[in-house]
């Protein structure tokens, strides 16, 4: 069975993993391309240090580029940012300053994402890279770190949706109306934790800037990566890329690299193996808004339109649509109108260079004469910080990627999302509406799963320390979307005098109050699909450690969870066909209503030939090699990249 493009690309950056074709589910070591941080880079500073490094791996990897609170300007803050530039000019590493842009812009702008490359950011929308034929995926601060000090990080090969665009787009419909689309027509996490790979005759009809904000928002969507094909329109953007790179004397990549891939791009073989196919006629998209407070709910530009829903604030700007043709679209709408007295549209570009484009266009100006209110190039409302947040009882559109509650601001205001030339239409009427009129209608759904054979058992090499096998006491939690909450509640999270022996006496409190007195050390805890959803907050691992759950074994994790799990040392097991079976065998009690299932019999885990055992019924699981078997030897991730730099 041959490789998807996403396996494909993180095998040629494999660093440590399996010794055979990577496949979904499988753990290696990585070598990104590039790691960017942001603001986020002092916290990422104190994780460096505090591992006891005091070298950058390889300088040509971190790119910094301050972007999420720029319009800050206390000394505090301030301090921060020199403080972030001095530690690149020490150790050699690309800077960008406030101002200079957003920093997933400046990434693919700058010439770092590259067809074929693997490269990460401490920021979830870093699948924005997939636009350009190369993996793009988000990685937590413990993970930064560690790329900075030995220039790899752990990762686990997701499942691949395969997503088939047919048709083209009708005038007046965007990228943003596709994505949008998306999210409301597989909005019951059909693609959570998920590689999307775009394919079809559809994606040729897409501008770069349609892709990357539709690759940016498949964040929204729940995937990790969101990889377009590279064509001509890639090849066209690169080459445009190269020629405004050399003129100020970089380059990144030369004209033989662009020939490169025209001859030989990177593709997934042709009997990849999806988890599930998606398609849409691009021709059916229409206009749409998501929201208020979700991208999972999308109503038509037709359907909303004649209730003239008033908004108070109106936002152009962000990493997902504040680019040339954004701002175009937006100004195309507006010139010769104002915005409503009502009304207060923001706007910023996602660069300095988009905007100085834009003001040598007019567009910028069109957009200014209309009665927008200019803010610097960086994240600012989008992300909650800076001028223009929502008010209470307030309503806004905005072009966004997220209208989460509370989000950009107040969370008594609502927030919809839309394209940039709704957004400015909407800005000038004062009411959701659109630059044109369009009949009711929404994209169909197609989506197929197809029968993926079970994965077979594969023996592994059992490292010193880690335990060739495993039992327990089984106790089964059935609630999908477990979220860290449940597990670990907010009245603790941000304590720091909470010892190990109440993490102990409060883990699933907010899920089941009963769970800790019925739990024993020694247990192992199975749960049902997307556990650990929700914050990232750490002791949702730890707590569980603390009541000695040696590890925990569900169908599916949330991703987030995931990575804290191992980066602390925890074992986390996916083996969705046992997680099916313990719902058939417990079905009484699920309808019952029980939290926690206590069966009084043991699991029996095999690690050395990937097998789990249960009444007889023996289930496989994605091999655990020497990758993660070392960070739960070490620990965790800290300690592993503290003996490894002492060894160096």
């Amino acid at each position: 069975m041959g490789q998807t493009v996403v396996e494909k690309i993180a095998q040629a950056h494999m660093a440590e993993g399996p010794n055979r074709p990577l496949a979904a589910g499988d753990f290696l070591a990585v070598r990104p391309h590039h790691v960017m941080t942001h603001d986020n880079t002092s916290a990422v500073m104190a994780k460096f240090e505090g591992i006891g490094a005091s070298r950058i791996a390889d300088p040509r990897q971190p790119v910094f580029a301050l972007d999420h609170d720029i319009q800050n300007q206390s000394e505090a803050n301030l301090g921060k940012y020199r403080a972030i530039e001095a530690f690149a000019t020490e150790h050699g590493i690309d800077f960008h300053p406030a101002g200079a842009g957003i920093g997933h812009q400046l990434m693919c702008e700058g010439g770092y994402v590259v067809p074929g490359s693997f490269v990460v950011a401490s920021d979830s929308h870093s699948n924005m890279y997939g636009a350009v034929g190369a993996v793009g995926t988000p990685v937590v601060r413990t993970d930064a770190a560690a790329i900075w000090a030995t220039g790899t990080f752990w990762w686990s090969v997701p499942r691949t949706v395969q997503v088939v665009l047919r048709g083209r787009l009708r005038a007046g419909v965007t990228g943003k109306d596709v994505i949008i689309a998306l999210c409301g027509l597989y909005n019951h996490e059909e693609v959570l934790n998920a590689a999307l790979e775009f394919a079809g005759a559809g994606v040729a009809a897409l501008s770069m800037d349609a892709r990357m904000t539709i690759a940016n928002m498949s964040t929204e969507w729940g995937a990790l990566v969101a990889w377009f094909p590279v064509d001509a329109t890639t090849l066209e953007f690169l080459n445009e890329r190269r020629q405004h790179l050399a003129a100020r004397g970089v380059e990144r990549f030369s004209a033989e690299d662009l020939k490169r891939w025209a001859m030989s791009p990177p593709a997934p073989d042709p009997d990849a193996a999806y988890a599930a196919r998606i398609e849409l006629d691009l021709g059916e998209v229409t206009p749409h808004v998501a929201g208020p407070d979700t991208v999972f709910a999308m109503r038509s530009l037709a359907e909303i339109a004649p209730e003239r829903v008033p908004i108070q604030k109106a936002y152009l700007l962000s990493c997902v649509n504040s680019r040339r043709e954004d701002l175009a679209a937006a100004a195309a709408v507006l010139a010769g109108r104002k915005v409503a007295p009502t009304v207060t549209l923001y706007l910023a570009a996602a660069s300095r260079e988009v905007e100085q484009e834009a003001r040598a266009s007019g567009v910028w100006q069109t957009l200014l004469d209309a009665g927008a209110v200019a803010l610097p190039p960086g994240c600012g409302a989008c992300i909650g910080l800076g001028a223009g947040l929502l008010e209470p009882g307030e309503v806004g559109i905005s072009a966004t990627n997220r209208n989460f509650k509370g989000r950009m601001g107040s969370r008594d205001a609502a927030c919809y999302l839309a394209s940039p030339a709704v957004v400015a239409a909407s800005a000038a009427a004062g009411t959701i509406t659109a630059p044109q009129t369009w009949a009711a209608s929404a994209p169909a759904r197609h989506w197929n799963e197809p029968a993926v054979p079970a994965r077979r058992a594969e023996r592994v090499e059992i490292l010193d320390g880690f335990p060739a096998r495993l039992s327990g006491r089984l106790v089964f939690l059935p609630q999908d979307n477990l979220n860290t909450d449940g597990i670990y509640g907010k009245e603790y999270t941000y304590r720091e005098d909470v010892t190990r022996e109440t993490m102990a006496r409060v883990v699933m409190a907010n899920y089941d109050p009963t769970f800790a007195e019925r739990a024993a050390a020694g247990d192992i805890v199975a749960g049902g699909w997307n556990f650990g959803t929700g914050s990232s907050r750490e002791q949702a691992v730890t707590a569980l450690q603390a009541k000695g759950i040696p590890l925990v074994v569900a169908g599916s994790f949330s991703q987030t969870y995931l990575r804290n799990a191992f980066n602390n040392g925890f074992l986390c097991i996916e083996a969705p066909a046992f997680s099916r079976r313990l719902r058939e065998l417990f079905a009484v009690e699920i309808a019952a209503g029980e939290r926690t299932v206590l069966p009084g019999d043991e699991v029996a885990i095999d690690f050395a030939a990937s097998t789990l055992t249960y009444r007889g019924e023996r289930f496989t699981f994605p091999a655990l090699g020497s990758v993660p078997q070392s960070l739960v030897v070490a620990g965790g991730v800290e300690n592993l990249v503290r003996a490894r730099l002492a060894r160096a």
